[in-house]
């Protein structure tokens, strides 16, 4: 009887030691932090994976080390000129102390809901400070949303951190929309306003457009005045040059040139249609009256001269001589 109350008394032993043992060892995975608690106070955080020891009534809660996502709701605010706008954000974060964490907030779920209410919040309290155009800035304005964005992630941070113990990596503004119903109405301002732009630039490119038409035509009529005046110039220098060389050449033959010249005008009055009636003494008819034709009276090589108070010529003209 005492022997089976040994037996017993030993197992019982051994089954304590073994749940001892078991109770007194844990592990940490490497996506986790382990921290010990103790009567729910934290005692210490074990941030290294493996094996490790504890007492037997102490509790280990795992916290996730890994980069999580939150993705607050959609969330409609009014800028500093009193534009509504709908935000959609997107936050990446840590658990960068597990002992504030577990303090604050103790569950992913708890941290997400947390973190959201904080990021809505910073955007909101930002945003009253930005007006609308100023996060939509085109045609060559500066766009201030980026400032927006980095504004809004500083201060999430820093309250995430001091808070929760959480550290925010990134956060970013996904999407900046109009209110469905207010769509219509913003979508014909800016199209007015961008065809106000549009008049203001066509107004000045025809007026810039006029004022070069108008200087080329200056420059052309500039161009041409100087142009015909040097052809002017030179059309009289080459005209004084022909009449010098003119005047140079026919002035060694005198009688030459005005038997020539009295041919060229012939050639220049005379025709089957002219008639010419010219007095006695015209000098003129001094050549018809030396040379007769020779089919006709008084015109032509070795004819007699015709009487000086009636002449007649027969030819490509007629001439005659009033008494």
């Amino acid at each position: 009887m005492v022997g089976r109350r040994r037996a017993t008394l030993l197992l019982l032993l051994g089954a304590l030691v073994l749940w001892a043992a078991c109770a007194a060892l844990f592990t940490v995975d490497v996506t986790e932090s382990g921290v010990v608690t103790r009567f729910g106070r934290v005692v210490r955080v074990v941030d290294a994976p493996g094996l490790h020891v504890k007492l037997p009534f102490e509790r280990v809660v795992p916290v996730d080390r890994r980069l999580l996502y939150s993705r607050p709701a959609e969330a409609e605010y009014l800028t500093s000129d009193k534009k509504n706008v709908v935000i959609q954000s997107l936050a990446i974060w840590r658990i960068a102390d597990p002992r504030r964490f577990l303090e604050t907030l103790a569950t992913r779920a708890d941290a997400e809901v947390r973190l959201a209410d904080v990021v809505l919040a910073e955007i909101g309290a930002a945003l009253g400070d930005y007006p609308f155009v100023a996060l939509v800035a085109s045609g060559g304005e500066a766009s201030r949303f980026r400032d927006l964005v980095a504004e809004v992630r500083t201060a999430v941070a820093a309250y995430a951190r001091r808070a929760y113990g959480i550290e925010v990596l990134n956060l970013d503004i996904r999407q900046l929309a109009l209110p469905a119903q207010n769509q219509a109405s913003v979508f014909e301002r800016m199209k007015a306003e961008r065809g106000k732009i549009a008049r203001q630039y066509r107004s000045e490119g025809e007026r810039d457009s006029s004022r070069m038409i108008a200087e080329a035509e200056a420059e052309k009529t500039r161009i041409a005045a100087e142009a015909y005046k040097q052809a002017a110039r030179l059309r009289a220098e080459g005209d004084a040059e022909a009449m010098r060389i003119y005047a140079g050449a026919f002035g060694q033959d005198a009688p030459f040139y005005k038997f020539l010249r009295t041919l060229q005008t012939y050639e220049t009055v005379l025709d089957d249609r002219t008639t010419l009636f010219l007095p006695a003494g015209a000098e003129v008819l001094e050549m018809l009256r030396s040379e007769g034709a020779a089919d006709g009276p008084g015109i032509g090589p070795g004819a007699p001269a015709p009487p000086r108070d009636n002449l007649a010529a027969d030819g490509p003209g007629r001439a005659e001589v009033a008494p």
